[in-house]
Formats: structure tokens, sequence, C-alpha cells
């Protein structure tokens, strides 16, 4: 299926087709709620005035990158709060968090990474799996996720990784539901969910990730959510799957593919 935000680069990945600066205008007061894609993982959400990011890696990360994020830390006037959902730095930014946190009074996130997040003076607030908490209109529950891969690995084996050291959110808002099932492995609880209006998805091919045959199954499990694609075309890394998921393929394969959204970076989607 053609999606007009996607192209192909000379790498051959699926890469947006541009990106749309967000302005002051996306963190003002509207009687409306809308979502806009960060690049990588990271949404901003307005939910009628409540400012809330999730994820975001707009600055600093260790690998080389596709596009500019579409706002940077400076230009961020406000925020209600942060979201995190796991340790990894494609979505834990410490860059970006530090340079945020003028501007935002909590920082919401699993125990663990609400730990280390206090450990570097950010405002961590950490939580069980299946809680929830309240930020203005919105109300956020941490939804289960198995993505362990540091287990299997020598380099990050000076802890033992909890399958409750990450996360996925459901966030109820004025104007309807939005699920982030988050970086995991597909479970059989994400396949239990009341359908929302709008998920989040990662489709990475990758086994520590949904994979993409996972995802699908999970955006056939719910036929009327809008599905907006994440976590793809945002890192120049051709080999990796874990970033470089084809938006096209997705919507080739899912029942409904017209709900299937690859928005630019920074071009908000109205809930």
């Amino acid at each position: 299926m053609e999606l007009k935000g996607v192209t192909t680069n000379e790498k051959n990945q699926a890469v947006p087709a541009g990106a749309a600066p967000v302005g002051p205008e996306a963190f003002a007061a509207r009687a409306d709620t809308t979502v806009t894609w960060l690049g990588g993982a990271g949404i901003l959400l307005n939910a009628r005035g409540t400012r809330v990011m999730v994820d975001p890696v707009l600055e600093g990360f260790d690998m080389p990158v596709l596009f500019d994020a579409p706002v940077a830390p400076a230009d961020v006037p406000a925020l209600d709060a942060v979201l995190i959902t796991h340790i990894d730095k494609d979505h834990f930014s410490r860059p970006t968090c530090h340079d945020l946190a003028d501007v935002y009074p909590a920082y919401h996130a699993p125990r663990y990474v609400a730990q280390v997040a206090r450990e570097e003076g950010l405002p961590g607030v950490g939580h069980d799996i299946g809680e929830s908490f309240s930020v203005g209109s919105v109300t956020a529950r941490l939804t289960p996720a198995w993505h362990t891969w540091q287990n299997d690995s020598a380099k990050w084996s000076w802890r033992t990784w909890a399958r409750e050291d990450y996360c996925g959110y459901w966030l109820d808002t004025p104007d309807g539901s939005i699920w982030l099932p988050g970086d995991s492995r597909l479970l059989p609880e994400h396949l239990e969910m009341p359908e929302p209006e709008l998920i989040l998805l990662d489709f990475s091919d990758n086994e520590w990730h949904i994979t993409f045959d996972g995802a699908v199954r999970l955006a056939n499990v719910y036929p009327g959510a809008r599905l907006l694609c994440i976590h793809w075309g945002t890192v120049d890394a051709p080999d990796w799957s874990t970033f470089n998921g084809d938006p096209r393929a997705l919507a080739d394969h899912v029942t409904n593919p017209e709900r299937v959204l690859a928005p630019l970076p920074g071009e908000p989607v109205v809930l």
C-alpha cells in the first residue's frame, strides 16, 4: 500500500519523506487531543491542554540518525509529565530528559527506571505494572511488556533484568484511549485488551520485539483501532531489524489497511 509519508533511501531503509517542525502551538490549550510522533518511539500527546511526552529522544543518541528531531528540548515551553517505558537509550534519553527537566514536574516510569532517574537528579516517580496514575486530563496505566534482552548479554549481566523493569502505557484521554504496547514480545495479555482508538505500534521484526507477524496479529485483533507506526525510519542502521520496519509492508498485511498511519515526524494526528 502506498503511504505518502514514506519513502526509501539509498540504503533501502523505509524513512519518512520529511519532517514537520513542532512549534509552540503544539503545546497550547486546545479543544481536542493530538498525538505527534517525534521519531523513534517518542510521542507528544496534547490532550485538551495536558501535555505529555513518552520516550522522547530529541538529542544525544549514540547512533547516527536519519533526520533532526522535530523539536529541540530548548524549544519545549512546558510539559505536564514525561513517561518512559524502559532503560534502553532509544527510550530513556538522559540528555533529553536532563534538558527538559526545567519544564516538567514529574518523570513516570517502571520502578527501576525511576530509581535510575532519581540517581541522575531527575524527578522520577516509580510505578508497578498495572498501576494507574493521572496527569491533568490523562489517566495512564502501565501495561505488561517482555523485553529483558539484557539477560542474554554478558555486557549487561551486572544485574538480573526483570519483566517489571519494562512497560507499555494505556492512556485514557477525554477524546478516547491510546495504547502503547512498548518494546515487547507479543504477550497473551496484549490480545485481551479493550479496543483502543489508537495503537502506537512497534512492528519491528525482532525476537525481543513484537515481530512483524506478531504486530499483524495484534493489529487484527483490534480491527477498528488506528495504527500509528513508531520505532521505524529514525536510526541509520540498515542491518538492525529493531529499527527497520516498513509501514507500507504493515499496511499490506492488516485488515482495514487505511487505518495504518505513517505521519511525518512532527505532524499531529487528531484522536
